[in-house]
């Protein structure tokens, strides 16, 4: 079914007025036919910023996702493929969103993600939680009302739409981050009003978490000592800059005993950076689907 048959499809006969509007998806997108899958992706918080102008959102734990109208797509351009159900009364337009099962539960939804099928119980729990429309070629402001009401006229108990909201001064912001971060939150996202959706790193899409992020690639797998014995206890990592350091808090018993192949791209957290410049704290997250 083409976007503007489902716009008809769905809309009552009292709610025909928005179909003009709505078929903006469908008529005045921008399109990417050079990347197909290319996802806007956020670049770090920065201070000074005027807070009123952007529209903040909680940063999910989950699995960043890609509709195109048909099948669902990782960030790395993977095909995912949940039970037919799932996505059945998903819209014919392309949504930008994140497979979430609940915070601090990745891993999970994760493994899910890179089964064919899965479990079907599993799946039940599963939403994709929807926060961008990459075709429309408007600002964000009216990309997320835009958004709400496709995802209203889908009536998908899977397929939500990502709260946005706004703060009129830094102190209101700085609250409502404490708030997300005392509830083991990850931290929040920022989308400028006015930004426009496009493929790779953006400086109108910013991220603001309570821990920094980074990601190297596994050069050796270091033997471990005491209870660790015959399994790995640390992964010797290289950064982009040729920095090496071990990498073992945070790797589970499985992945020690199973760890990321050496030249995988590993994701790690760190708080701050040493006197000698090495990630103070760091710890092993997961490991990192390639873009």
């Amino acid at each position: 079914m083409s976007a503007r048959s489902w716009f008809r499809f769905r809309l009552s006969a009292s709610a025909r007025c928005w179909l003009g509007f709505l078929l903006l998806l469908a008529g005045s997108a921008t399109r990417a036919e050079d990347n197909p899958h290319g996802l806007m992706l956020a670049s770090a918080f920065r201070e000074g910023i005027d807070i009123s102008q952007w529209l903040v959102s909680e940063k999910l734990d989950g699995v960043r996702g890609r509709w195109d109208g048909q099948a669902l797509w990782s960030r790395s351009g993977r095909r995912i493929e949940p039970p037919a159900w799932f996505t059945h009364d998903w819209p014919p337009v392309a949504i930008d969103g994140e497979l979430w099962l609940g915070r601090g539960r990745f891993e999970e939804v994760s493994a899910l993600a890179r089964r064919q099928g899965g479990d079907q119980d599993a799946w039940r729990k599963v939403r994709f939680l929807a926060f961008d429309l990459p075709e429309h070629g408007g600002e964000f402001e009216a990309r997320a009302r835009m958004l709400a009401q496709v995802v209203a006229l889908a009536d998908s108990p899977t397929l939500a739409a990502v709260a946005q909201q706004r703060f009129a001064s830094r102190a209101a912001f700085d609250a409502h981050v404490a708030q997300i971060l005392a509830e083991d939150g990850e931290g929040v996202m920022l989308h400028h009003r006015a930004g426009r959706y496009r493929p790779g790193r953006s400086d109108t899409l910013l991220k603001y978490k309570a821990h920094a992020d980074a990601e190297a690639r596994v050069i050796d797998h270091i033997a471990g000592k005491g209870k660790y014995r015959d399994q790995v206890g640390s992964l010797l990592v290289e950064c982009p800059a040729g920095r090496r350091f071990r990498l073992g808090s945070g790797l589970s018993d499985a992945q020690r005993q199973n760890p990321p192949p050496v030249g995988a791209q590993v994701t790690y957290r760190y708080n701050g950076l040493t006197r000698t410049g090495l990630p103070r704290f760091a710890r092993f997250l997961r490991v990192r689907e390639p873009e």
